[in-house]
């Protein structure tokens, strides 16, 4: 089945042409925005794979074909219709973009957003326009430790899990472990992600850990000559990085033919949507997380088969963990409404969303941090192993997610840095 993309600007102009039929929509349909990366270098890994994943979720949920435990057609009794928005362009550019899905496409809600710049400037807007959104993907932890919401939500866990995670994991799986270096985005989603695993494993190590060199190239670069040379004169026992999108996909290619992977432990901390397109330049050994228990690391369920079968049959190649966050967004945003009642006015399904417990294709989602508003769970990593040249995984170790996660109130670099209390790692 072939999917149309729907821009906010393709829908206003259909509206006044008479392009689309769009007569029904007015009252009839769950007019639902959808903002992801249709362009630019985060398109290809990340931006594409949430939209399919979109696509393939509305069209279940209009259908009433989602496993259990969901059921029933629709949102609120009422079919979605998308209205997709390209993130590209920067946060000033999405904020006014915001603005026209509500003011002039009239959307009852708002799912999106993969850049960590565009979260932090999207919900202020959210509460001055009162409209329900739900951040898919980004992952600083800012947004709700800076502040609180009342519109906005975000049903995965964010950036500190992935990193404390890969902290644990390297100081419990890397023999004689003394020293670590970074290779990260020069920007807050970078900055947060190095500080987060380096303060944790200071703290599991007493201290006792070396920083040989912190690499910090511009976001989306695409080049990183200069950085690979500063790792490989400056080695360590492991080198981290949280590149995502195409900086994953052009570094992994550059350091595979200077040699640093093969002569390196790395952890990536983003990498799973590097393995479909890549993971033949990647050597066995290779730490990999995807962002919580998505792709090779999602739990054997119903839901989850029906999603990797599906997805995979439509689209060509297995979903990696930005269509398992925009899966969960959606199925999240579903099951708040469903839960509110038919007909139940936004702050009916705001409380039904606050403290929401769900699966997904992932496993269990938990809205149990920012007053109700941000979700916790597990995070897994495994070393990429090849058997019979299929790309497997052993050494899989999976954090609980009150072992990664800073309690409800808790700032992370705080609870870090007071020795994680309350952990629940085992």
């Amino acid at each position: 089945m072939k999917h149309s993309l729907l821009t906010a600007a393709t829908v206003a102009c259909a509206m006044t042409t008479g392009g689309l039929s769009l007569s029904a929509h007015a009252a009839d349909d769950y007019k639902l925005g959808l903002v992801t990366f249709l362009s630019g270098a985060a398109s290809g890994p990340f931006g594409i794979p949430a939209k399919n994943a979109a696509d393939l979720v509305i069209e279940a949920i209009n259908d009433g074909t989602l496993p259990a435990p969901i059921q029933g057609k629709g949102i609120d009794g009422r079919q979605i219709t998308p209205v997709y928005v390209d993130e590209a362009g920067g946060a000033t550019k999405q904020t006014s973009e915001f603005r026209n899905l509500v003011e002039r496409d009239g959307v009852d809600a708002v799912v999106g957003y993969i850049s960590s710049g565009d979260c932090l400037a999207i919900p202020s807007v959210a509460e001055e326009l009162k409209k329900l959104t739900v951040l898919f993907d980004c992952g600083t932890p800012r947004v709700f430790e800076e502040a609180d919401y009342k519109y906005v939500f975000r049903t995965h866990s964010t950036a500190s899990m992935d990193n404390i995670a890969a902290a644990h994991y390297v100081n419990d799986n890397v023999p004689e472990l003394e020293s670590v270096a970074g290779i990260n985005q020069n920007y807050s989603w970078g900055h947060d992600s190095w500080r987060d695993f380096t303060e944790t494993l200071k703290v599991l190590r007493d201290g006792d850990i070396e920083i040989t060199t912190e690499q910090f190239p511009k976001l989306f670069a695409g080049q990183y000559g200069a950085e690979i040379s500063a790792l490989q004169v400056n080695s360590a026992d492991v080198i981290h990085t949280s590149f995502w999108g195409g900086d994953t996909d052009a570094f992994v290619l550059q350091a595979a033919a200077r040699g640093l992977l093969a002569d390196n432990q790395v952890i990536f901390t983003a990498g799973e949507t590097a393995l479909n397109s890549l993971g033949e330049h990647l050597p066995d050994g290779a730490i990999i997380g995807a962002r919580g228990p998505f792709g090779p690391f999602a739990p054997d369920s119903e839901l989850n088969t029906w999603f990797q079968t599906e997805f995979t049959e439509r689209f060509g190649t297995p979903p990696t963990f930005p269509a398992y966050h925009m899966a969960h967004a959606l199925i999240g945003l579903k099951l708040a409404q469903d839960k509110a009642g038919v007909g139940a006015s936004t702050e009916e399904v705001i409380t039904a969303f606050e403290g929401l417990e769900f699966e997904g294709p992932g496993g269990k989602v938990e809205m149990s941090r920012g007053k109700g508003h941000q979700a916790a769970t597990e995070m897994v990593y495994g070393r990429l192993e090849r058997v019979d040249g299929e790309i497997t995984f052993t050494d899989i170790v999976r954090y609980p997610a009150d072992c990664v996660n800073p309690p409800e109130g808790t700032e992370t670099v705080e609870w870090i840095q007071a020795g994680m209390p309350g952990a629940e790692c085992n």
